[in-house]
């Protein structure tokens, strides 16, 4: 496995803070909201997408709010993609 340390901005992090506030319930016929807990995962997940990494690795270091260390979701063939393009680019 290939952890490494990250660092989100603060509009990431407060997002992730927003998203784990409970939700008001109102009632409608509507069902209810996902809790604070689905909202809070289905942030990380959309960060982790957006970053890379496997959203359900996610550990803090202790360095601060913004900064966690998770697994890396690219795979082999993906890293091979990305450094090909690096060279490309240099090369360029």
């Amino acid at each position: 496995m290939n952890r490494q340390n990250y660092e989100m901005t603060t509009s990431d992090l407060e997002s992730l803070i927003a998203a784990s506030k409970p939700v008001k319930m109102m009632m409608l016929q509507c069902g209810t909201p996902q809790s604070p807990q689905e909202n809070a995962n289905a942030a990380w997940k959309r960060l982790g997408d957006r970053m890379g990494f496997d959203h359900m690795t996610v550990r803090p270091t202790g360095k601060g709010d913004r900064f966690f260390s998770a697994i890396s979701s690219n795979t082999e063939m993906d890293k091979g993609e990305q450094t090909a393009d690096k060279v490309k680019s240099t090369k360029d």
